[in-house]
């Protein structure tokens, strides 16, 4: 029996600092450690018994960054599923189930959200080991926390009082609760937070499925079925797909079903939904700040800083979240930083470039960084990984200069092959076929400076591409 960990990444829950649609959400990036909040939800399972690759279901705009966060802590084969539109949890758990029927009748899922904390790993996998028990004798087993405090912020499962291996049969599942709920709750000591993680069969969940919402076992199944590889990706096929409902898997089957059980975890966890949250569990200076990044603080105290470019500076305030990105700097006090969504409206309504687009965007090769953008040209920083290609392509209105900054780089201009390194450079003119690799176990960097009446990423002309983007 194998235990295939599910990780939910679609970027359609809440984002941090959703700037713009093409904005990373949360889960990508390492706000609460080291790693992105991808990387350490597939990272605390190290140490488990019989456990496979992961299969992550993600948003097909995010799939790049997806497989190079997974290259960067050594998880060499995932199964990265690629969601064509966000339905919800209901069909990317559904897919994934039927996706791990492929390679075993009988395995385990552990489905998890890209975008939790956990802190007490240990407890963690004790939780998991008595989970795994109940979903190998055929019950849905979903993880409640232990609730700390009358929390009106998460949904509540209500569970027997008795327990047959570690498992609580669900009686209920129960809302967001205002507070004098939320407080008989807790005295109660029978309610748990509901975390969205769950572990069963996969051929257990398609069953329960086919029962209590067949649409979606119906219309997943066609999109499975008829998925593509996409270079080391699965696409889901767009029309079935889409037309699966909304609806989370607690709707569509846990509240429905009576095979249910919730085992508790006390284990130091957080559903990150703000920055707040992050405060929260922020280890703090003296003064009650959590720094992230270059910051430099004097008379500040109880304050959120996370600098990701460059150095911020704060002197004398208090009670504040400062959130500086490539695109734009977020300031908020404590109390009124979830309201970070009228912001993002406002801009919209604006016909903001902000909230349009963002600077760093991965490809295939890498990542590019748009540096500097004015009028008839624009600056940008290329990040071509060891053995990656840029595809062989050429532009109609805009000319390039490449100027090489580290590594070593193999570049088609016209008819001539060139080794560029360190300091050395060249130039493209419009319409000239041009292409550039890393051959090198070393990572490459360009400066590439683009001039032209039209700078717009559709200009491109590709006559051959090692990632199959060549159209018919």
């Amino acid at each position: 029996m194998q235990i295939i960990p599910v990780i939910l990444s679609g970027g359609s829950g809440t984002r941090l600092w959703p700037l713009s649609r093409n904005e990373y959400p949360k889960q990508y990036l390492p706000l609460a450690g080291d790693n992105t909040m991808l990387q350490e939800t597939i990272l605390r399972l190290s140490g488990l018994d019989n456990l496979a690759d992961p299969i992550i279901v993600c948003n097909a705009d995010h799939r790049f960054l997806v497989a190079e966060q997974c290259q960067q802590i050594r998880v060499k084969n995932p199964i990265i599923l690629l969601e064509p539109i966000g339905r919800n949890t209901a069909p990317a758990i559904a897919a994934a189930a039927l996706q791990s029927l492929k390679a075993s009748d009988d395995a385990v899922m552990l489905v998890l959200s890209a975008d939790h904390v956990i802190q007490d790993i240990d407890v963690f996998h004790e939780s998991i080991k008595i989970a795994s028990s109940q979903a190998q004798d055929g019950k849905l087993a979903t993880f409640g926390i232990v609730p700390i405090d009358a929390n009106t912020g998460y949904g509540y499962i209500k569970s027997s009082k008795n327990n047959t291996d570690g498992g609580y049969k669900v009686e209920e599942f129960v809302e967001k609760p205002d507070l004098e709920t939320a407080q008989a709750y807790l005295e109660q000591g029978n309610y748990l937070w509901n975390s969205g993680m769950f572990m069963f069969k996969a051929d257990v969940l398609i069953d329960e499925l086919t029962i209590h919402s067949p649409d979606i076992v119906q219309l997943v199944s066609d999109a499975v079925n008829n998925a593509t590889q996409d270079l080391d990706f699965v696409r889901l096929e767009e029309q079935s797909f889409s037309l699966t409902p909304g609806i989370s898997i607690d709707y569509a089957l846990m509240e429905k079903s009576d095979n249910v059980v919730v085992v508790p975890l006390d284990a130091q966890w957080n559903d990150i939904g703000s920055w707040t949250a992050l405060y929260d569990i922020g280890a703090k200076d003296g003064s009650g700040n959590v720094l992230k990044g270059d910051v430099i603080a004097k008379d500040t105290t109880n304050t959120y800083i996370y600098a990701s470019r460059h150095v911020v500076t704060a002197v004398g305030v208090d009670n504040l979240v400062v959130i500086d990105t490539p695109d734009a700097t977020f300031i908020a006090s404590q109390d009124k930083a979830h309201e970070v969504k009228s912001i993002v409206e406002s801009l919209q309504k604006k016909g903001r470039d902000e909230a349009r687009s963002n600077r760093k965007v991965y490809r295939p090769w890498g990542w590019y960084d748009s540096i500097e953008v004015g009028v008839h040209f624009q600056v940008k920083r290329l990040h071509v990984n060891p053995g990656a290609k840029l595809s062989l392509q050429m532009h109609h209105q805009r000319a390039e200069h490449w100027v090489v900054v580290s590594g070593t780089a193999t570049a088609i201009n016209g008819e001539d092959v060139l080794t560029l390194k360190e300091g050395d450079a060249t130039y493209i003119p419009i319409r000239t076929t041009h292409s550039l690799e890393n051959k090198t176990n070393e990572q490459l960097e360009i400066i590439e400076v683009q001039s032209g009446a039209y700078l717009g990423e559709d200009d491109i002309v590709r006559f051959e591409d090692i990632y199959g983007r060549v159209k018919d």
